[in-house]
């Protein structure tokens, strides 16, 4: 079996058609083509390339199960969704909120803001710190927080 991220993918897409388990040959074979998609566009296909990738059609798939949920498509939501869980197979598990308050405080002191003006300047430092550990969005919320007070 192949240890990096594209190459388990294959090798998982390889098991699903030989188990004929067709909702999730789909979905691995969706991710094959994005990763072969973005070695045609000249980048390196590193595991860091590639979850950069998974991240990207993992939010795709959060998104488009927000907006079917919201046109009373639950069907195609419960579609959307069942492949988000199978990325996340594929992706290194985020800090906890409890961590990433540790380090937003750490970025916070390290970077010197005392204001909620300067939020930038201590989420550059955080995201610098942390990439691919650490999700943005709950990151940027605790910040806000921490400033605000």
């Amino acid at each position: 079996m192949s240890a990096s991220i594209p190459g388990r993918i294959v090798d998982d897409m390889k098991a699903a058609m030989r188990a004929k388990d067709k909702p999730r040959l789909g979905a691995l074979r969706m991710l094959r083509a994005a990763m072969i998609e973005a070695e045609k566009s000249g980048k390196d296909l590193t595991d860091d390339v590639a979850v950069t990738i998974l991240r990207k059609l993992r939010k795709q798939r959060i998104d488009a199960a927000d907006s079917y949920t919201k046109g009373g498509r639950d069907d195609l939501a419960q579609a959307e969704l069942a492949e988000a869980t199978i990325i996340d197979e594929y992706l290194p598990q985020l800090a906890d909120e409890a961590q990433t308050l540790a380090w937003v405080r750490d970025a916070i002191a390290a970077s010197g803001a005392t204001a909620p003006n300067q939020l930038g300047m201590a989420m550059g430092a955080l995201m610098r710190a942390h990439k691919g550990q650490i999700d943005g969005g709950l990151a940027r919320r605790l910040l806000a927080a921490e400033l605000a007070v």
